[in-house]
């Protein structure tokens, strides 16, 4: 099974031409979920698991993979289905989001899927608010479910967008007066925590689903002569019909946008994002759901445009 992921390192490829690989699996039953390779760092079976005392609900334990202890989260209880039972036939995907390792306990790995970002398409909006989606799509006429795994995570250990005391610089937030910030994130959870931080620094905050509406929203303020108003824009990496890496290749060939400072703002693993911040013509890039970093990363762009106007 590990074999699946042997050539991860080679998918940078896809990078800026709006694609994306799939990892399918199954939890039980016959339905498909998917996250995106790029977050996963192999497929084992069912290890030996750890027991800890007073462990979140769907927690089942920890494993210990070459010298990391690594929690191990039953995905299927927590995104509100019958818990997976853990067996040896039982497998885990061990994932890297914002720095941090964590395992998934499913039932069992299908295979990697190719697609375009195009064939990705947002939950329906009359699934409401309580899913735990971030896309869908379809494969050999089947349904596939892509997880969330930003919202799972975030209701095991809850991210919060506090600002150490003294960071904020009331001097240079005021070079800000009037500007705005297009965020762009199709994870509710993360778009409202990177609205909720830098809405502290007093700038306004634009936000848009995925790439193509971020793109169009730019395109707009342009033709309305608005787009002096932005201080920069934020974007996610993966997101449907449009991903991050593509939305910045569309910046930077459009001459009423190219000179937008774009910030890469995602939970995929800093060594590969740098890379990519190179490939695509990025500006900056932080992880995801580090409220203090993102109050910085926009105060220090604050300061450079201050002393390149002085």
């Amino acid at each position: 099974m590990a074999g699946l992921l042997d050539n991860v390192d080679q998918r940078t490829r896809l990078v800026g031409r709006n694609r994306l690989e799939l990892l399918l699996f199954r939890l039980h039953g016959r339905q498909l979920f998917a996250i995106n390779v790029f977050k996963v760092r192999e497929v084992i079976r069912m290890p030996k698991l750890t027991a800890i005392p007073q462990r979140h609900p769907v927690v089942e334990g920890v494993t210990h993979l070459r010298g990391t202890t690594v929690p191990v989260i039953n995905l299927g209880a927590a995104i509100g289905m019958k818990p997976q039972e853990v067996s040896d036939d039982a497998s885990l995907i061990i994932t890297e989001y914002n720095r941090r390792t964590q395992a998934f306990l499913i039932g069992g790995v299908e295979r990697i899927l190719n697609m375009n970002w195009e064939e990705i398409e947002s939950p329906p909006k009359t699934t409401g608010r309580g899913h735990y989606l971030t896309a869908i799509t379809r494969h050999e006429e089947k349904l596939v479910e892509i997880i969330d795994v930003e919202k799972v995570l975030s209701e095991i250990v809850p991210y919060t967008t506090s600002l150490s005391e003294g960071l904020v610089d009331d001097e240079v937030i005021a070079t800000a007066q009037g500007k705005r910030i297009l965020v762009v994130d199709d994870s509710p959870v993360a778009l409202n925590q990177a609205r909720d931080t830098i809405e502290q620094l007093g700038i306004e905050v634009v936000t848009a689903g995925n790439g193509a509406e971020g793109l169009a929203r730019l395109q707009a303020m342009a033709q309305n002569g608005e787009i002096d108003q932005l201080l920069m824009v934020i974007t996610d990496a993966e997101m449907p019909e449009m991903d991050g890496y593509r939305l910045t290749t569309e910046i930077r060939e459009d001459s009423r946008l190219k000179h937008l400072h774009v910030a890469l703002h995602t939970s995929l693993s800093g060594d590969f994002n740098q890379a990519m911040v190179d490939r695509v013509g990025c500006d900056d890039f932080l992880s995801k759901f580090r409220p203090d970093e993102l109050a910085e990363l926009v105060q220090n762009y604050l300061r450079k445009v201050s002393d390149t106007n002085s």
